[in-house]
């Protein structure tokens, strides 16, 4: 085998690594429609009312649509996608965070980050549960409801 051929077939097996584990995650884990289970969460400062996320399939990437209620009921509506690529992206709506960065670990396993502009202000890891019944979302930095700590917030997919 030539060198050109030995270095276009690593180039095709690594794409190909890299492409499959992003759409069985995208597919099989995350899309669908979750509501924040209060009582299971854990907050820094103010809880919020309700939050439910809602995400579609967008090709290789997630949609997500979040729909959150403050204490005193002020309704947020953020827009973001989940692009597995470790890069920032703009997300619409959210007064605390302006773009967010995904990288995938495991079938169940991200980890994003939130910057607000051009700063990082939260780490978060998320886990959804091997039965794909729940997730939970652990946050650390500038929290939903503005406040500076850490949140488990658990979510439940209806």
């Amino acid at each position: 085998m030539n060198r050109r051929t030995a270095l276009m077939s690593m180039a095709f097996l690594g794409l190909v690594a890299c492409t499959f584990p992003q759409v069985s995650f995208a597919q099989s884990s995350l899309a669908g429609t979750w509501k924040l289970n209060i009582e299971k969460s854990k907050f820094t400062g103010t809880p919020l009312r309700s939050q439910t996320n809602t995400y579609q399939q967008d090709g290789q990437n997630i949609k997500g649509t979040v729909q959150i209620a403050d204490v005193q009921g002020n309704a947020t509506t953020t827009v973001l996608i989940h692009i597995y690529d470790g890069q920032p992206h703009p997300l619409t709506g959210s007064p605390n965070y302006d773009a967010r960065s995904y990288t995938r670990v495991d079938a169940n396993t991200l980890v994003s980050a939130s910057m607000k502009a051009g700063k990082l202000v939260q780490v978060a890891t998320i886990v959804i549960s091997p039965d794909g019944k729940t997730f939970t979302t652990t946050s650390t930095g500038i929290q939903t409801n503005g406040f500076m700590g850490t949140n488990i917030q658990v979510y439940e997919k209806q």
